[in-house]
């Protein structure tokens, strides 16, 4: 039998077990939250760690020298804001802003479009993955090797596309040596590259898109046209923020091409922005000079950016 003392104690004993139990559970959760946000930040870290030191640190430091006069020979002289004065007063730096708006005026709108019908027709006609490969494979080969395939393909002597333009009665375009011609082709060359690579995103972002919504606008009567409008387009959005605010920065800093191409000519027509600063910088050795210049580019990506995103509402989905 059990004792009158010995049956007091059980609810004691029954409270003692139950706060022993909460507690390693209440323990476990916190060592879980704090074990979820530790493997995260190792998951990052590498990441984190490129970044500040190939990013935030050279942002810094490119601050910090724009600041100076420094010619690469002798000690950087402080000159506060002088640098940014003299850009202001700049004719070739203007000529160079002016040129880069062009080179994204005339890319994007184009990249985008043929990057957008190409992953449709991607979706209506064939999903092979051999297409899709050979679709992308431009975007595999490094600027510098397409720069010098179009280069003697559009050599005005020797080059296979004077050849085929002489073949059929036109006469042979000096398309990357004429001012008038030479941002055009240096346009039309990256858009080979990258197009492929939009309309893969496109591609993948078509297929995120419920088959259903399709189904009931065709039994409503819509046509294809409609439901492209009203169906694919806006559901596209958050791959189209993507891919507009990622090629308007690589855009902006169009280089490659440009310094195996033309080398900023013929007349300073190519002369792109990162093409002045690289100029600035190892040419004329105006490191403070050329820092600025990068501040500055760097500043207006990210009004740019922003202004885009805020645009196109990248905040907001249509699929919720």
């Amino acid at each position: 039998m059990v004792s009158i003392n010995e049956s007091r104690s059980v609810p004691a004993r029954a409270e003692a077990a139950l706060a022993e139990t909460a507690r390693p559970e209440g323990w476990s959760a916190s060592g879980r939250w704090w074990r979820e946000n530790l493997t995260g930040w190792l998951f990052i870290l590498p990441a984190l760690i490129g970044f500040i030191v190939f990013y935030f640190l050279p942002t810094i430091r490119a601050i910090e020298i724009s600041l100076t006069d420094w010619n690469l020979m002798r000690a950087p002289k402080f000159v506060g804001l002088d640098n940014y004065v003299k850009l202001m007063g700049d004719p070739r730096f203007w000529q160079s802003v002016r040129i880069t708006l062009l080179y994204v005026i005339y890319n994007i709108p184009l990249q985008t479009a043929l990057g957008l019908l190409l992953a449709v027709l991607l979706d209506r006609l064939s999903k092979s993955v051999a297409v899709r490969a050979i679709v992308v494979a431009p975007y595999l080969l490094s600027n510098v090797v397409v720069a010098l395939i179009f280069l003697w393909l559009l050599d005005p002597v020797l080059g296979v596309t004077n050849a085929f333009l002489n073949l059929v009665g036109i006469a042979r375009q000096p398309f990357l040596t004429t001012p008038g011609l030479a941002l055009i082709s240096i346009v039309g060359i990256n858009i080979w590259r990258h197009t492929g690579l939009i309309a893969l995103l496109f591609y993948a972002g078509l297929q995120a898109i419920p088959k259903s919504l399709y189904e009931a606008a065709k039994i409503d009567g819509a046509s294809e046209w409609r439901m492209f409008w009203h169906i694919t387009l806006p559901l596209l959005r958050p791959v189209l923020v993507f891919i507009v605010v990622t090629s308007v920065i690589g855009s902006f800093q169009i280089f490659d091409t440009i310094a195996v191409a033309t080398r900023g000519g013929p007349v300073n027509s190519t002369s792109a922005i990162i093409w002045y600063i690289y100029e600035s910088a190892f040419r004329f050795s105006k490191m403070g000079y050329a820092s600025a210049m990068s501040v500055l580019l760097f500043l207006v990506l990210i009004a740019v950016t922003l202004v885009q995103m805020r645009v196109l509402r990248a905040d907001r989905s249509d699929l919720e």
